[in-house]
């Protein structure tokens, strides 16, 4: 039987007041799961490097007592970060690890914050603030302090959009763009959809996931206010992050007509088996999402003890083929700096 904390929200709390609130502390956090104090020295060391960040809500979804539970090991600062070299490297794990920007960011900034990388689509780093901090975030070192393009540089964001025509789909991205208020992305987005040659937003979150109240109490007609299609791709890597409140959440962007995606990171201890997998791909399903992206783990300093053999990812998804309905089966890719494109790992 798993022994869950409950939450604390109240219902008349705003999302901000509960973003405000996430454990920053790994002694609070070990406190509030009833897990080892050996834990706790090296958590304190691994949070200097990134510091410890999680949602009570998202908190409330985990086991109390199990320092392997598959949410809590996504955020918790671990001894293993310390290692900059997966020990179990072979001919699929080369000894590349430890990499500050292994997807290439800063190569392809074309003006501060705003990335281009791929042909028709930017993009934008909007914003440093997340409701949690994942110990795998490939961005967790990204120059977020000298890259800040909705503050003085959004008019060169803008001139730079401008200019290339070829540009029709901006994304948002972070940090997590759900993070900035209702406001402030709703001149955004109609300063964006005021270029004529941009078709679509893509906003990449984790928000709705870590702090469901961020749609729940929100004001979401700048969500389909504009001329531009909405594509949402939301980040859940267990089924177990997929909750109630989640569901209802999601439930206030139906009638909106938002296209909604899902996008995981296969992660060691977290959702390295078929029946993990498919679960998740049922129960997004069940909440009106489609399985988008299953990403091979970005080699980013800190993370290697989070790494999946990609023949392992390979077997992965031919048994979710043989047991799943195409549409419910992720793309297995990976993100290698310099491409064009996302580089697939099955076809």
């Amino acid at each position: 039987m798993i022994t869950k904390i409950a939450p604390s929200l109240q219902p008349s709390e705003s999302w901000q007041s509960e973003l405000a609130r996430a454990i920053r502390d790994p002694d609070e956090l070990l406190c509030l799961l009833n897990l080892p104090s050996s834990l706790l020295e090296p958590a304190i060391r691994s949070a200097r490097r990134f510091p410890l960040r999680v949602t009570q809500s998202f908190l409330a979804r985990m086991e109390a007592g199990n320092p392997n539970d598959p949410l809590l090991r996504q955020v918790l600062p671990l001894a293993a970060e310390e290692t900059l070299n997966n020990e179990t490297q072979s001919i699929e794990t080369p000894s590349n690890w430890g990499q500050i920007d292994p997807v290439g960011d800063t190569e392809a900034m074309a003006s501060p914050g705003l990335l281009h990388k791929y042909q028709g689509r930017v993009l934008l780093v909007s914003t440093a603030a997340c409701g949690i901090h994942c110990r795998y975030c490939f961005r967790q070192y990204f120059p977020y302090q000298q890259a800040n393009p909705l503050g003085t540089q959004l008019p060169a964001t803008l001139a730079y959009l401008n200019q290339h025509t070829d540009v029709h789909e901006i994304i948002l991205s972070g940090g997590d763009p759900l993070s900035i208020s209702d406001n402030r992305l709703a001149m955004l987005i109609k300063q964006l959809a005021a270029i004529p040659h941009l078709k679509t937003l893509r906003i990449h979150t984790r928000l709705p996931v870590v702090l469901p109240q961020r749609l729940l109490a929100g004001e979401l007609d700048w969500l389909n206010a504009s001329r531009l299609s909405v594509v949402m791709v939301v980040h859940i890597n267990h089924p177990r992050e997929i909750n109630e409140e989640f569901r209802q959440a999601i439930k206030c962007l139906q009638g909106r007509n938002i296209t909604l995606l899902n996008q995981s990171v296969l992660l060691k201890g977290v959702n390295d088996s078929t029946n993990c997998l498919i679960e998740l791909s049922h129960k997004l399903l069940e909440c009106g999402i489609l399985p988008y992206y299953l990403h091979q783990l970005d080699k980013v300093t800190g993370a290697a003890h989070f790494e999946v053999p990609i023949s392992t990812g390979h077997h992965l998804i031919e048994q979710m083929r043989a047991k799943l309905p195409g549409y419910l089966v992720p793309r297995y890719v990976q993100e290698i700096a310099g491409q064009a494109a996302k580089t697939p790992l099955y076809i």
